[in-house]
């Protein structure tokens, strides 16, 4: 849950690495300088949704299970797209490289897309439910605070720069203010390039869904039409403070996620 940490502290100055890591100084322009920091993020992650797969596989083979994706997951590190040394975008890249490690270790044992999605989603609800209360109010605040909306404004102006092969490209959309507080368009995925990039573009469906969650959990009035990961040529987010999480999930997503 602390991957929302850089929307909380300057993001001028902060870096983030993923759940649990204090920001961190990157020396080149990849994430392989900081892979030591990057698998401290994956055993804080895990620990958090570890109950899961123990439901399911038992103690012993949900820790073999663990330590085979951990494994999995220093071989993706230095393939994560880079997309900036300050960027908060990273609180949604980082997982997505995480759950994809766990992913293609549960596919080379020969379980299907679908229940593998479903052990994914799983695992990212009980991540959600370990979210303190205090804090999902907190976030709730800033979410929709002045401050944040002026950086998401920054932060989609400077993503048309396109830096970064392989980031976020998005739009900033003002909001109406009766259907939504303000949205973003993002044209261009950095979590569906890297999945795409390392043959595993079906699970990016099931990794749109888990916004399903946050949303709820969090506070942030999500609705969405489309997604990158559907077919269609943007993902449309829009937040409404107090407003009803309602966002299109593919059938065959809800179906296997039991939604």
């Amino acid at each position: 849950y602390s991957s929302l940490s850089p929307w909380l502290k300057n993001t001028e100055t902060s870096r983030w690495a993923g759940p649990g890591i204090r920001p961190f100084q990157m020396k080149e322009d990849n994430y392989r300088s900081s892979k030591q920091q990057l698998l401290k993020a994956f055993d804080r992650s895990i620990a958090r949704s570890r109950g899961v797969l123990i439901a399911r596989y038992g103690h012993e083979q949900a820790e073999a299970l663990i330590q085979e994706s951990r494994a999995e997951y220093e071989m993706i590190i230095p393939q994560i797209p880079f997309i900036g040394r300050r960027s908060p975008f990273l609180m949604f890249l980082l997982p997505t490289s995480r759950y994809l490690a766990m992913y293609r270790v549960l596919r080379r044992k020969d379980m299907a897309t679908a229940e593998a999605g479903r052990i994914i989603f799983q695992m990212n609800e009980a991540e959600l439910d370990a979210i303190p209360m205090p804090l999902r109010r907190i976030i709730g605040y800033v979410w929709f605070s002045p401050w944040f909306i002026r950086r998401l404004r920054k932060r989609a102006a400077e993503s048309q720069e396109q830096r970064y092969p392989g980031g976020y490209l998005l739009t900033f959309i003002e909001g109406d203010v009766r259907m939504f507080d303000y949205g973003i368009d993002y044209t261009a995925c950095a979590g569906c390039v890297l999945l795409n990039q390392l043959g595993a573009p079906e699970l990016a469906p099931f990794m749109c869904a888990l916004d399903k969650g946050a949303s709820e959990n969090l506070g942030w009035g999500l609705t969405r039409t489309m997604t990158i990961a559907e077919g269609h040529g943007k993902c449309d987010f829009r937040f409404k403070k107090g407003g009803k999480t309602d966002i299109i999930i593919p059938p065959f997503v809800k179906e296997a996620c039991k939604l």
